[in-house]
C-alpha cells in the first residue's frame, strides 16, 4: 500500500487556501471540489495532515467511489472496498454519513446496509463470524450525491476545529478552521502586526499567530488514527518533531485585540497562554468608536451581527462606526467578515475584492480592503 488517498472537507471559499496548504505538506494528485481537497500520500501523510493543515476540517481516507441507486448497488459497492487494509478483526467501525439528491436518501436505511456490507467483507477475510468490535475506532463515513456514493474513514476523530487551546469561548465564536483560511486569504505573513477590534475568545488573532509563524495547529491534540494498528506510533512522534523544526522563531509577527467586554478580553489572553503564543499578542477592553490602528497594520476581524449576537439595527450601527474609524486604504488594510449584503454600503467604503465564504451555515463575504 504504496499510495493512499486522502480528502478533507473545508469551509466553502477556503478550498484554495486548503489545496496550497496540502501542496506544502507533500501531497501529491491534488482535486479540488466544492468544500473538499483530495490527494495522495503514503501512510505518514495521514500524521502528517491532521498535524499540520489549518484549515481542513478533518483528514479521511477515500476507500471509494461508486454509482448506487439500489441498496444492493450500495451493498456490493461497499463490499467491493479493501477495509480489511485499515480495519483489524476486533477494531470498531459504525457507520455515519448523509444523502444529497439521491434515489438512496434514507440515512439509516443506507447505514445499516453499509454496516451489513463491511461486515460482510471483513467476515470473509477474517474468517470470523463475529465482531465484537471492542478496539480502536474507525469510523466509516459516507456521501451519496446525486447517486454517487464515496466512502471513506475518518482518521482524526474530533473535528480539526478543536485545537486543543479553546476550552471556553465567547457566544457565536468562529470557527478555528475558518479563522484560519480568513488569515490567509487577508494575506497574513510571518512579519504581519495585526489587529481585531472584536477580539471575543481570540480566535482570529491566534490563529494569525499560528499562520504567521507556521505552527502547526494540531500539535496540541490527539487523532483517531493515533490508536490504529496500520501506523506505528513512531510515524506520529516524527511528524509531530518534523513539525516543531518548522516553526518560524523568529517571526516578528505581533498582534493586538480589543474588546468591549473585559471577560473577552481575559478569554482572548487565556487562550493565547493555552495556544503557546501568549507573548505575541496582546489585549485590552476598548470600544470600536475609539478605535485607531497604526499604519501597516492589517485589521481582521468578526464583528457581531445580526443572526449571531445584535439586532440587524444594532449590526448596522456598527457597520456604520466600523467606516468612520477604519482608514480602509492601502497603509491600513482590513478584511472583516459578514453576511450582510449591504455591508459596503453602510461602512461607506466599496471592498478591494471580496471572498464569498460560509460561517457556519450562514453565507457570508470577506470584504477587504487596501489587498488588490
Amino acid at each position: 500500500m504504496s499510495k493512499i488517498t486522502l480528502s478533507c472537507p473545508c469551509h466553502f471559499g477556503t478550498e484554495r487556501t486548503l489545496k496550497f496548504e496540502v501542496t506544502r505538506i507533500g501531497g501529491e494528485n491534488i482535486t479540488v471540489s466544492d468544500g473538499r481537497v483530495t490527494f495522495e500520500g503514503g501512510m505518514e501523510m495521514i500524521a502528517r495532515a491532521n498535524i499540520c493543515l489549518a484549515s481542513a476540517e478533518r483528514v479521511q481516507i477515500l476507500l471509494g467511489t461508486f454509482r448506487a441507486v439500489t441498496f444492493e448497488e450500495l451493498f456490493e459497492g461497499v463490499k467491493a472496498l479493501p477495509l480489511e487494509n485499515f480495519i483489524g478483526k476486533s477494531d470498531a467501525f459504525p457507520v455515519t454519513g448523509h444523502s444529497i439528491n439521491s434515489a438512496l436518501h434514507s440515512i439509516p436505511a443506507c447505514q445499516s446496509i453499509i454496516k451489513k456490507a463491511a461486515v460482510d467483507r471483513l467476515a470473509s477475510k477474517y474468517h470470523v463470524s463475529f465482531f465484537e468490535e471492542s478496539g480502536s475506532l474507525h469510523r466509516i463515513q459516507f456521501n451519496i450525491i446525486k447517486d454517487t456514493v464515496s466512502v471513506y474513514l475518518d482518521t482524526s476523530g474530533t473535528g480539526l476545529h478543536k485545537r486543543g487551546y479553546r476550552p471556553h469561548s465567547n457566544t457565536a465564536p468562529i470557527k478555528e478552521t475558518l479563522a484560519a483560511g480568513i488569515a490567509d486569504i487577508a494575506g497574513v505573513r510571518r512579519s504581519t502586526v495585526v489587529y481585531d477590534p472584536f477580539c471575543g475568545s481570540g480566535t482570529l488573532l491566534i490563529e494569525a499567530a499560528y499562520k504567521a509563524m507556521n505552527i502547526a495547529p494540531g500539535l496540541k491534540r490527539g487523532f483517531a488514527a493515533m490508536s490504529w494498528d496500520v501506523i506505528p506510533r513512531s510515524v506520529w512522534k516524527d511528524e509531530q518533531n518534523r513539525a516543531l523544526s518548522l516553526i518560524i522563531r523568529d517571526s516578528d509577527f505581533e498582534a493586538f485585540g480589543s474588546d468591549i467586554d473585559e471577560e473577552c478580553v481575559a478569554l482572548t489572553l487565556e487562550n493565547a497562554a493555552k495556544a503557546g503564543v501568549k507573548s505575541r499578542i496582546h489585549a485590552v477592553k476598548a470600544d470600536v468608536k475609539d478605535f485607531r490602528n497604526a499604519e501597516g497594520t492589517l485589521v481582521i476581524t468578526n464583528p457581531p451581527y445580526g443572526e449571531r449576537l445584535l439586532d440587524v439595527r444594532e449590526a448596522e450601527e456598527l457597520y456604520s462606526v466600523m467606516g468612520k474609524v477604519f482608514a480602509a486604504d492601502s497603509d491600513h488594510p482590513c478584511a472583516v467578515i459578514s453576511p450582510d449584503e449591504n455591508f459596503e454600503s453602510i461602512f461607506g467604503k466599496k471592498a478591494d475584492r471580496k471572498r464569498k465564504l460560509y460561517n457556519g451555515m450562514i453565507k457570508c463575504d470577506l470584504y477587504m480592503y487596501g489587498r488588490k
